[in-house]
C-alpha cells in the first residue's frame, strides 16, 4: 500500500527525470486511480486505512465479501498473515 501511495503520488508530478518528495496522499473513494491497477497486500485489519485504500480499488463490496470469506477459512490477517492478489 506504500508502493501504491508513492506511484500514484509520483502520477502527479513530471516523472520523466525522476522525482523526490514526501506524499501526503489519502486514497479513499471517489479517488481515480492514474497507474495502478492490481496490488498484492496484506488482509489488513478492519476499520484501518489500508482497508480503505483497497476498498477503493476493488470496490466495498467485493472487499467486504473476500473478508467474510477469509474470516470463514480462518486466513490470518495483518502482517504476518495471509496476503491477497487484487486483479
Amino acid at each position: 500500500t506504500t508502493s501504491v501511495r508513492t506511484m500514484e503520488s509520483a502520477a502527479q508530478h513530471d516523472c520523466s527525470n525522476g522525482w523526490r518528495g514526501t506524499t501526503d496522499l489519502f486514497i479513499r473513494p471517489p479517488y481515480e486511480f492514474q497507474t495502478v491497477d492490481a496490488l498484492v497486500t496484506n488482509i489488513h485489519l478492519p476499520c484501518s486505512t489500508l482497508l480503505v485504500l483497497i476498498s477503493t480499488l476493488a470496490g466495498r463490496e467485493f472487499v467486504l465479501d473476500a473478508y467474510q470469506q477469509a474470516i470463514e477459512q480462518r486466513y490470518r490477517f495483518y502482517s504476518y498473515g495471509d496476503a491477497m492478489l487484487i486483479l
